[in-house]
């Protein structure tokens, strides 16, 4: 999928985002762009991690985009939920975040199953009782 400005997302991004979807292989995928700025590339997959784990990867100082397989539980039982994040800090340049911004919808349409959306710029607005209130409410 190309975005406005052309980028596409590498197809190793919708390949391992299968593995977390329908394998349940991999627990988190980070994407970021490629030094070039012409594609979407995987930057970190684990298959196990618990979410502060995940939460280590994301640069306090660029942009990412991730997706993390969210369990929570709820008064029915366990539930889970791909979450897709667009990590956006305040420290990051001005024309990354413009980058992560514009480019978004060419990773976020490949990736077919996402059940929440999560867009942020600070640790306290990902954190799991942040996320956790957002999926349980969608």
């Amino acid at each position: 999928m190309n975005s406005a400005s052309g980028v596409q997302a590498d197809p190793d991004c919708v390949a391992s985002f299968q593995e977390l979807k329908l394998g349940k292989k991999v627990k988190f995928i980070i994407f970021k762009l490629s030094d070039d700025n012409k594609s979407i590339i995987v930057e970190r997959k684990a298959e196990t991690a618990t979410y502060d784990e995940f939460l280590k990867h994301l640069p306090k100082n660029d942009c990412r985009w991730a997706v993390y397989d969210f369990d929570y539980k709820t008064p029915e039982g366990d539930r889970n939920k791909i979450v897709f994040y667009t990590w956006l800090p305040d420290a990051a340049p001005i024309k990354s975040k413009e980058w992560y911004t514009v480019n978004k919808d060419a990773l976020f349409r490949s990736l077919d199953g996402i059940g929440a959306e999560i867009q942020d710029t600070n640790y306290d607005g990902v954190s799991y009782s942040t996320v956790l209130k957002s999926v349980a409410r969608g």
